[in-house]
């Protein structure tokens, strides 16, 4: 049996916060009566967003890529926001390269990409974690990962590193929550294949960013900390039976 997390009338903190599944993750959280802050690196649809929705959306204009963005979002919470009692860490980006192809910018590619879908959240939570402490009502810290952390795709490497990352930070985290008697709730979310600009456009039918949102919200509700979205089901599934299997399949995804 889960022990059920109520999202109502809480502070939430998204990443990415403004496009894709983070901006239908700010939407719902609003019908739940929410305060939603949303930090990203496009101002003007902050903006445009927190005008929507007066009084319950605010926002900050960071790039996660940058060394002290976390440092930065946690004094802003600290000064502005000390109710915060949700973290979630949506924010992400994949680039699809071949490796073995030489590129100038390959370094600096990469570790952009680490900096905002590792990076970012590991310093998050970890910056964070005092503020959610101190909630009555107990926090909690919402990890975005991937089912690719389960199989990898070929083509995007440095992501699937960066989310079979995040998985197992969200587990270890979790685990030192209960070894210190934290009233922290640490949810990793292995996501599907979503709507977004984040994937290649292709023939494979792809989830609604709502759809993705409301499963997220409800699994949080539910208080199911590992959560399983759409088809991952199946390649979990799969995994379990036969990994090689699992990866075969992804390796021609």
């Amino acid at each position: 049996m889960f022990e059920m997390f109520d999202l109502s009338d809480r502070t939430v903190l998204v990443t990415g916060g403004a496009r894709g599944i983070g901006r239908e993750l700010t939407r719902q959280l609003t019908g739940h009566g929410a305060r939603v802050l949303i930090v990203g690196r496009n101002a003007d649809a902050l903006q445009k967003l927190a005008a929507l929705y007066p009084d319950q959306v605010f926002t900050l204009d960071v790039d996660l890529a940058n060394p002290g963005a976390a440092t930065a979002i946690a004094g802003w919470v600290r000064e502005e926001h000390p109710d915060l009692s949700v973290v979630i860490n949506n924010a992400a980006i994949m680039r699809h390269d071949d490796l073995t192809e030489p590129a100038e910018t390959r370094a600096s590619d990469i570790a952009e990409e680490i900096a905002i879908n590792l990076t970012a959240p590991l310093q998050l939570s970890s910056l964070l974690l005092p503020t959610l402490a101190r909630c009555p009502r107990g926090g909690a810290i919402v990890n975005i990962s991937s089912g690719l952390a389960i199989a990898p795709k070929k083509d995007a490497a440095v992501y699937c590193a960066t989310k079979a990352a995040l998985s197992h930070f969200s587990r270890a985290l979790r685990d030192q929550c209960r070894a210190r008697h934290l009233k922290i709730r640490v949810f990793d979310v292995l996501m599907t294949l979503v709507d977004t600009t984040l994937s290649r456009p292709n023939k494979m039918r792809k989830y609604a960013p709502e759809a993705a949102a409301s499963d997220v919200l409800k699994a949080i509700a539910q208080g199911r900390e590992e959560v399983l979205v759409e088809k991952v089901k199946l390649l979990a599934a799969i995994n379990r039976l036969s990994p090689s299997v699992a990866r075969h399949m992804m390796r021609g995804a």
